[in-house]
């Protein structure tokens, strides 16, 4: 009989918590394939993990969408964002921005964001370099990162769209829970 008690509260939790799950999946989904505008002042790409000097698989994901994105947009700016981590030898920045070079991005179009440490700084600090004429900008990052990073912008003030980098695969799942996780830390942060 207790075992009965026990388990309709279970089924019910996790029903609960599927459909939770199955909406977060929805957003991220939506907004990783939202049309990207063809006429933007500026493009905050964000750092993920270095490894060393070397991007990680997502960082190099995000550089070279940014790096494409920038070689059809000669007059966009990009501000590379992330600081130094742990096991980091530079900050984030500085290998987005050496990374951009290497693929024939005039270094004079990036502008170095190398304090944050999360998604919250990275776009606070980068909004401070934003030039005063730009009006209309990208946040480039995986697609799975989307839509957590434009609500962020969006509370410091910044209206802008994103540009989707593939999330390798070997990334996937461990991604997309940290990101469930991630944005349910936002939605309580937001309410409480």
């Amino acid at each position: 009989m207790k075992t009965r008690m026990l388990t309709k509260p279970i089924h019910i939790l996790a029903a609960v918590g599927l459909v939770y799950v199955g909406f977060l999946h929805f957003k991220i989904y939506q907004h990783s394939h939202m049309k990207v505008p063809k006429n933007v002042d500026y493009v905050i790409v964000l750092g993920a993990r270095v490894k060393g000097t070397v991007p990680s698989l997502a960082l190099q994901s995000r550089i070279d969408k940014a790096a494409d994105f920038l070689k059809d947009h000669e007059n966009c700016i990009a501000i590379a964002s992330g600081g130094k981590g742990s096991g980091e030898d530079i900050p984030e920045a500085e290998s987005i921005k050496r990374e951009l070079v290497k693929q024939g991005i005039d270094g004079s179009r990036i502008l170095l964001e190398d304090k944050s440490t999360d998604t919250y700084e990275n776009i606070r600090f980068s909004k401070a370099l934003i030039p005063e004429t730009a009006k209309t900008g990208l946040v480039v990052t995986n697609d799975f990162h989307i839509f957590r990073a434009k609500m962020i912008a969006n509370d410091e003030g910044l209206e802008i769209s994103g540009l989707p980098a593939e999330t390798p695969y070997q990334a996937v799942l461990k991604s997309y829970i940290r990101e469930y996780l991630a944005l349910t830390k936002y939605y309580i942060k937001t309410v409480l």
